[in-house]
């Protein structure tokens, strides 16, 4: 029997200095490293620019995905902690910034906190709007996700894909309505910083405050035009924004 070759979780999209600045990019559900190519160009020299690919996408594709964010955590955090030590900034977005948040505890509890913590269309750890979004027969949840603007027409019009798909997207938000934060868990002590898409139908920006309580460093936040997945939008500025967090 055949036995499917597993690749690693965290991808380099750039060539910086190896111990030097790193901004580790975690995507959303059914997202895959590639949603952070574009950042590629708006990285300064020296700044090394890496991915997190989870299994069942790209290069991954044939691995059964895990639907556990501390698991997802685990498996990055180990990775990075493989490397030389380096000064760490963690972008989360979506399910990625609970995947994050999990990644910079296992890295503060390893003595390499990072510099930063920058979350994006994401409620705090614990909250999720609609837990049984996973739930939702085929059609209902596919209509679902292409009313959010992050499948692609040509790919929401071909069902091979589609069923190709939707079982990666429902283990990841299986993954996010799931989750809960471990009870007693102290408080990191980088800054946080937390990116809002201005009219993003999943977030409240109400709530966006909870984040606060993740550290006893500073936390702040900024609203960007681009609804849910503003990340495709204005990306040197953006990138410019999260390189700027904690410098020194």
């Amino acid at each position: 029997m055949s036995r499917i070759r597993e690749r690693g979780w965290v991808r380099s999209m750039t060539t910086g200095d190896p111990l030097g600045v790193r901004v580790v990019c975690f995507p959303h559900s059914g997202g895959s490293g590639i949603a952070f190519g574009a950042w590629s160009a708006a990285v300064p020299p020296g700044v090394s620019l890496m991915a997190v690919q989870y299994p069942g996408r790209g290069d991954r594709f044939g691995e059964p995905p895990v639907d556990d964010v501390a698991a997802m955590a685990g498996c990055v955090a180990a990775e990075l902690l493989r490397l030389p030590p380096g000064d760490h900034i963690l972008f989360g977005h979506s399910l990625g910034a609970l995947v994050a948040y999990e990644t910079a505890l296992l890295l503060r509890d390893a003595g390499e906190e990072p510099r930063a913590l920058c979350v994006s269309a994401a409620l705090p750890p614990g909250r999720m709007n609609n837990r049984s979004i996973h739930l939702a027969p085929d059609d209902e949840f596919w209509t679902t996700l292409c009313a959010l603007g992050g499948i692609e027409p040509a790919i929401a019009e071909n069902a091979e894909l589609r069923d190709l798909l939707l079982p990666v997207i429902r283990s990841d938000l299986r993954a996010h309505a799931t989750y809960r934060p471990r009870p007693g868990t102290r408080p990191l002590s980088c800054p946080v910083r937390c990116y809002h898409g201005e009219g993003d139908p999943l977030v409240e920006q109400a709530q966006l405050a909870g984040w606060a309580g993740v550290t006893s460093g500073d936390f702040t936040e900024t609203v960007r035009p681009g609804g849910h997945f503003h990340v495709t939008a204005g990306v040197a500025e953006l990138v410019a924004d999260v390189l700027s967090q904690g410098r020194k």
